[in-house]
């Protein structure tokens, strides 16, 4: 198993100093899995690399009792893994911290980098490295190159290339590694999530593809991947969805205001009496569903941790006879929760662009599969209208964390296939003032399950 590190920063032999290993010595260091050893091959000043190769003893991994790892003849020693990824921060822990006493400021310096993984799982290299500002070359192995028609093996010959903290590209390696691989040499357990946050805290937040980062990493455990991606928002910190109401002062009512209207006057014209409010945030939603005196019952469910205490706060703050209606839980929206069965509607306001189009079939599988309420009320942006947003740059989303706004066009085509894998009809609802070109800024689809 092998990696290699190098750069062509001036003078490239500071890469010493910032892995604190001495070109001129080989190093040898004992894992839990086998012996790693740390050497330079290259050292000039325009061009320095160094290699991390790790011997791994499969029958004793096995022994040690890896029953993920399959029979003793496998893959291990060669293609890089979760195994790679514990040498590697136990060789360049320090690095990976970003400590560099002899030199502080050279720690801190962006620097050209180049990476290599001769054998490493590469279906998924170009989307988890390339949004963190790597330039990436997956080339596929052959299962042998004597044998040409045997084809390509699962594994690639990796290549990375960009410009990045040292800290910045070891951290990113220890976590991606094992996601690359989708598998753990180890048990999984709690404090795994404090692992990938301290790894994670300059960029894991805001990955687009953070969900399934942060799943595969935890070995698919509901309950580490459902805490760390609450941490992980909080990290992130962002503002509230609602920021149209910042945005637009001069607005009487703001967007986000008639977006809540609109969802209250058509749960009231379908008669629903217990409703969940999907992804409540800080409660604004929460807030104006309370004001309806023919809902019954009202659950907030929320994700992250810190906007659900506001929400808490939020409900705290009403009439003792509206607090008595609300319930508030922390749950996924991606995930089947028995909590929110048999409600007479669910609302998801501003949700479901903040979800990753590949989990969109789970969440369709938990709102409408496993959860199927009557009715269903769906909120988000209508991307053609954006041109309309004066500050809002060309080709820019109107939130950070939006991984996509649907056109018209795109939305219908979406709840076409809703309906038609789960049993509902649609109605889609324009919000806010229409604009005979590029209609309203919110679009509104209204679900109602078919009968039996």
């Amino acid at each position: 198993m092998f990696l290699s590190v190098t750069t062509t920063h001036t003078p490239a032999t500071d890469l010493g100093y910032l892995l604190h290993k001495h070109p001129d010595r080989t190093q040898r260091f004992d894992v839990s899995t086998g012996t790693a050893h740390v050497f330079y091959p290259e050292v000039t000043p325009e061009r320095t690399t160094a290699s991390l190769l790790l011997e791994i003893d499969p029958v004793g991994l096995v022994r040690k009792g890896g029953d993920t790892l399959g029979q003793y003849v496998n893959d291990r020693p060669y293609a890089a893994s979760s195994l790679l990824a514990v040498a590697l921060g136990k060789v360049f822990g320090t690095a990976m911290r970003g400590r560099c006493d002899a030199r502080p400021e050279l720690a801190e310096t962006r620097i050209p980098l180049e990476i290599r993984l001769p054998a490493c799982p590469g279906a998924l290299a170009e989307r988890l490295f390339a949004p963190l500002g790597w330039t990436v070359d997956a080339t596929r192995v052959p299962l042998d190159p004597a044998f040409p028609d045997w084809g390509d093996s699962p594994y690639a010959d990796l290549r990375l290339t960009g410009t990045l903290r040292l800290a910045d590209a070891l951290t990113q390696l220890y976590v991606l590694l094992p996601v690359l691989d989708d598998a753990k040499h180890y048990w999984v357990a709690a404090d795994e999530v404090d692992k990938l946050l301290r790894a994670g805290r300059n960029w894991l937040a805001t990955h687009p593809d953070r969900e399934l980062i942060t799943a595969r990493y935890l070995a698919h455990k509901r309950r580490f991947t459902v805490e760390a991606l609450a941490r992980l928002t909080e990290l992130d910190d962002r503002p509230a969805e609602d920021a149209e109401e910042q945005e637009q002062p001069e607005r009487e009512p703001s967007l986000a205001q008639l977006r809540r209207e609109a969802i209250v006057d058509e749960l009231r014209s379908l008669g629903a009496r217990r409703v969940v409010d999907m992804g409540c945030g800080e409660g604004r939603l929460l807030r104006e569903l309370v004001t309806e005196p023919t809902l019954t019952e009202i659950v907030g469910v929320e994700v992250a941790a810190r906007p659900l205490r506001t929400a808490a706060r939020r409900v705290d703050r009403f009439a003792e006879r509206q607090r008595e209606r609300v319930t508030l839980h922390q749950g996924s929206v991606t995930y089947a929760d028995a909590r929110i069965e048999g409600f007479d509607a669910i609302v998801l306001s501003e949700v479901v662009e903040h979800v990753d189009p590949p989990r969109l079939p789970a969440l369709a599988a938990t709102v409408f599969g496993s959860a199927k309420p009557r009715h269903v009320l769906v909120t988000t942006p209508n991307a053609e209208y954006n041109v309309r947003w004066e500050t809002l740059p060309a080709g820019h989303f109107r939130h950070a964390d939006h991984r996509f706004e649907w056109t018209r066009a795109e939305m219908a085509a979406w709840a076409d296939g809703v309906c038609a894998a789960h049993g509902y009809d649609v109605r889609l609802v324009p919000v806010g003032p229409v604009d005979q070109e590029v209609g309203a800024p919110t679009q509104l689809a209204v679900f109602t399950r078919r009968s039996a």
